[in-house]
């Protein structure tokens, strides 16, 4: 029997070859096991690619999901991910976005959108109420992500449309293209790239369902319960709030990991004064936040001086001024918005694209690469207009920017020399802005997540914000790194990824509040878990205890691990770049420190245990049967694997 509440009971399914779109009720097993977002995304993928489907090819897809709580009046919840084989890593893509875009895609009546195939010309889907349109996109090919989201308001004469779309990066399937809704991005993994070669250049959406709540009143004491702890977190009220994600810039900076110069220069080079937080907040003008967010952490900012004086954009996140100022060693802020104006116009993922710059200043300032191969550019660190340049090269894949346009491993793998020792990655995705030779339960994550290198799949808060939560940790000392990590992974995916909440604020909530008093930590952390699953259960109507909700955490973790065995990915893809394992972090508060590979393997062995998988990071055939996969182990004996 189909339930009551907060889904809306459909799944439209997209075929671009055939220009078909069919609606089909949203299966009430899918919704118990996996719960939406993230959940619905990788189970969809796993079922749906074979083994070896070209991540660019019709038979890739890309999944669109809202969590169930997308929608509701339950805060900070409109969120959702976009899923498919990533053309950058060929593991799994999934990207995580906000803004409006997920709650109006609820409101317009679908759980998910499902779209395989291509199309044979520029196609944009129109979907209004359950009712779907293919349009010509011919005149829209060409257009940056803001043109185009203004041009498609105007043609369908309602502002009020929701518009993800691809830029001209995307559109030439850049690996580093991103998918962006308002100036939110869907990125990293390059799913832009599937979208563009897919031919479909935009969603727009617009709805008026009403998600109905299968019990109000408790619903109605859940979202209270977490709307006060949000509001007594002096992490969110006034630091989120005020001034953003830009304070991490401060807070890397203090602890020494804050990466410079593509990772040679961290704990050197601590721009606090150029681009931290009190010097950013000077530029802001207004908050724009996501639909039903009180925090509001989207901050929009104008250049008040500098080369670039007058530029506008909604930024740039900590991760941006990481990836476009400290690892690039551009300190002229006003650069750094305009980069970030431009990777969002454009398209691209701003830290894939910071990286593969720095990567590229690095080779030319020890003479791997000459003026005559980057065009005359003069590639030094801190060369911001050489920065500049590359932005717009690498959207058009002209240039020197054509040889960096699919990220580090594509360009190392052109330029050769050497060059791979200096692309910093895992999995094929480049790393994100915490220098982790000084957060070694982060450095685990960013080795043992399932997409690559990704800050967001399994956040150490307690390693960079001090949270206490679940408990307290040293950063620096191996000893329980292991079993944090995996606890971040499964309660990241369960709280955030899969309801969809915003994990900017789990990650922050409670990061200040410490165990001062015994058994604080505790009770935080199983208050945390168990009201979300009172918040599913209440709108949903499908009851999940707090046991039942951790269970999804580690089912969704371990059934994308096992989509990325099926596609040939072990035990040595799980390792961090050779900088990370060789090279001590050479000065400030972190110096000295780094993962030797004896290290390494001490922590892969006990995560793997942690996750119930066997020393080459197979999960065995009890643990998958206790997480309701029986049938996949079977699949992993087809191709050669054997869980024990």
């Amino acid at each position: 029997m189909m339930y009551q509440g907060a889904y809306t009971g459909k799944i439209l399914w997209v075929d671009l070859t055939k220009r078909e779109a069919r609606s089909e009720p949203t299966d009430p097993e899918l919704a118990r096991l996996f719960i939406g977002g993230a959940g619905f995304g990788i189970k969809l993928l796993y079922d749906m690619v074979p083994p070896g489907t070209d991540p660019l090819g019709p038979d890739n897809v890309l999944i669109f999901a809202p969590g169930p709580l997308t929608g509701t009046d339950s805060p900070c919840s409109s969120r959702m991910t976009v899923t498919g084989r990533s053309p950058a890593t060929g593991a799994v893509g999934m990207a995580v976005t906000g803004g409006h875009f997920p709650a109006e895609m609820k409101a317009a009546g679908f759980d998910a959108i499902v779209i395989r195939g291509q199309s044979a010309e520029p196609t944009y889907l129109a979907i209004q109420d359950g009712k779907v349109s293919f349009r010509s996109a011919k005149k829209l090919w060409g257009m940056n992500t803001q043109d185009c989201q203004f041009f498609l308001k105007e043609e369908l004469k309602d502002q009020n449309y929701r518009i993800a779309c691809i830029g001209p990066a995307g559109e030439r399937k850049s690996l580093m293209a991103a998918i962006i809704n308002e100036r939110r991005a869907a990125g990293r993994k390059g799913l832009g790239a599937v979208m563009g070669a897919k031919g479909l250049k935009a969603i727009a959406v617009r709805g008026h369902t009403q998600l109905s709540i299968a019990y109000p009143q408790r619903f109605a004491t859940a979202h209270n319960q977490l709307l006060k702890r949000f509001k007594s977190s002096r992490s969110l009220y006034s630091g989120l709030s005020k001034y953003g994600t830009s304070d991490a810039v401060d807070v890397t900076c203090e602890l020494g990991i804050f990466p410079a110069n593509n990772f040679s220069a961290t704990g050197l080079f601590l721009p606090i004064e150029e681009i931290g937080y009190e010097t950013q907040a000077k530029d802001i003008v207004r908050r724009n936040p996501c639909y039903k967010c009180p925090v509001g952490c989207s901050q929009v900012r104008v250049a008040q001086s500098g080369d670039y004086a007058g530029t506008l954009t909604e930024g740039p996140e900590f991760e941006a001024s990481f990836a476009l100022a400290g690892n690039t060693g551009v300190t002229d802020l006003s650069a750094l918005y305009l980069a970030d104006r431009l990777c969002d116009d454009y398209g691209l993922d701003n830290m894939s694209v910071g990286s593969v710059i720095a990567f590229a200043m690095e080779l030319y300032e020890n003479e791997t690469i000459s003026p005559e191969e980057t065009g005359g550019l003069e590639l030094r660190f801190g060369n911001h207009s050489a920065m500049i340049e590359l932005i717009h090269q690498i959207a058009w894949r002209r240039g020197f920017g054509a040889v960096l346009a699919d990220g580090v491993v594509a360009a190392a793998r052109q330029i050769g020399r050497r060059s791979e020792a200096y692309a910093l990655h895992v999995k094929g995705l480049e790393l994100p802005g915490y220098d982790v030779r000084g957060a070694k339960a982060h450095g685990l994550n960013y080795a043992t997540s399932y997409t690559g290198a990704d800050h967001n799949r399994g956040y150490a808060a307690q390693e960079i914000f001090g949270s206490s939560i679940p408990v307290a940790v040293d950063r620096f000392a191996l000893e329980g790194k292991p079993e944090l990590c995996a606890w971040n992974q499964v309660v990241e995916t369960a709280l955030c990824d899969c309801p969809t909440f915003c994990s900017f604020l789990f990650s922050n909530a409670d990061a200040f509040l410490q165990s001062a008093e015994p058994g604080l930590s505790q009770e935080l952390t199983e208050h945390r878990v168990a009201t979300v699953a009172e918040l599913l259960s209440s709108a949903t109507g499908i009851e999940l205890s707090p046991a039942d909700l951790i269970r999804v955490g580690e089912r969704v973790n371990i059934l994308a691990r096992c989509f990325n065995l099926r596609e040939g990915f072990s035990r040595q893809d799980d390792y961090l770049p050779r900088r990370m394992i060789e090279e001590p972090i050479p000065g400030g508060p972190s110096q000295g420190h780094r993962v030797s590979q004896e290290d390494h393997d001490w922590l892969l062995d006990h995560y793997y245990e942690v996750f119930g998988y066997d020393r080459q990071g197979v999960p065995t055939r009890e643990r998958l049967r206790t997480l309701d996969l029986a049938g996949v182990a079977d699949d992993l004996v087809s191709i050669g694997l054997n869980p024990r």
